[in-house]
């Protein structure tokens, strides 16, 4: 009899197991699996907030999982311990949320910047990347949250090319979300996955839709590849974090990720100082939140312009965007 009870009490232990092992949970970026093989998953209207995915694992079944809270609308999943990331917490070169951004180095750290101000994250001799900082006060608690609402590149002689996210009231799946202007004329790419646009002016330069109507990527040949993704913040989201959303805006900002190419050693920034090949972090990586500070020091005049503190772009021709004055403001 009581071998038989300690049977039963075994089996129910592995039972547990086994049921909990079905539930995804949020992974630890510092532990993860060597040569893991990850699908990326991206939540709609029609999803709950769980649902079921198949497993890119050989031979693995299919997993019930749910992105992490920072990150509720689109996570990687590691389907063979069904574990999910969030794109930002090791995907180098990265800007996601309030925002958090992850360096070159693979280590995250936060910059909350200013709302309505800009900021330099990349300088380097041959290209510019500000970020155009939005925000919202929460009165309640007194508190102050920034997300990325636009990037704006300075590039080659001075061309000037506009990545950014439209301001809705409330979110639409099937609205148009992005908006992308090169020397002030608006690039037309048709509503469509897939979907490229490619520049008669600008030699190797492109705009693909990697999905219809909320992201895009930009590539200049040889210098650059940027993936911006316009994302809500959802109520659910709101209220673990009291950010403070209202019915007036959905609060509609860029996850991004970059990439580049011929970066010289000199490369400065919020982002880029870490792809320097002596880089070192002063920041506590094992902090919850690193915060970097010396805003000023990466404070930018516009959205545009190349005149932060630790700015290494060359300065553009006197005949450069003089049309995109208005976005630059």
């Amino acid at each position: 009899m009581a071998a038989a009870k300690h049977a039963i009490a075994t089996l129910l232990v592995v039972a547990l197991a086994v049921a909990m092992s079905t539930s995804a949970s949020p992974g630890d970026p510092k532990k993860l699996p060597p040569n893991a093989k990850y699908t990326t998953v991206t939540a709609n209207r029609f999803h709950k907030r769980q649902y079921e995915i198949t497993c890119t694992a050989d031979n693995g079944a299919a997993c019930y999982i749910k992105c992490p809270a920072r990150c509720p609308n689109k996570c990687l999943a590691y389907c063979a311990y069904c574990l999910t990331f969030c794109l930002c917490d090791f995907m180098p070169g990265t800007s996601c949320g309030d925002p958090r951004f992850t360096g070159s180095d693979g280590n995250t750290l936060y910059f909350h910047g200013r709302k309505d101000e800009s900021f330099c994250l990349v300088s380097d001799a041959g290209v510019h990347v500000n970020a155009r900082f939005m925000g919202n006060h929460n009165a309640a608690t007194s508190r102050n949250f920034t997300w990325v609402q636009a990037l704006g590149v300075t590039f080659g002689d001075g061309h000037r090319l506009y990545v950014g996210s439209r301001r809705a009231a409330e979110w639409d799946e099937d609205e148009d979300h992005v908006q992308v202007v090169l020397d002030g004329e608006p690039v037309d790419v048709e509503a469509a996955k897939n979907a490229r646009w490619v520049s008669q002016a600008v030699p190797g330069l492109s705009v693909t839709r990697t999905d219809a109507v909320k992201a895009v990527a930009v590539e200049l040949d040889g210098v650059f590849s940027i993936s911006a993704n316009t994302v809500p913040i959802t109520d659910d989201e709101s209220r673990a974090h009291s950010y403070g959303k209202t019915e007036k805006d959905s609060l509609v900002h860029l996850d991004v990720t970059y990439k580049f190419h011929g970066l010289t050693k000199d490369v400065d920034g919020v982002l880029g100082q870490t792809y320097r090949p002596d880089y070192v972090s002063k920041l506590d990586v094992t902090a919850k939140m690193p915060v970097l500070g010396d805003a000023d020091k990466y404070l930018s005049s516009g959205i545009f312009a190349t005149d932060c503190a630790v700015s290494r772009f060359r300065r553009p021709s006197a005949n450069a965007g003089a049309a995109v004055t208005a976005l630059a403001s």
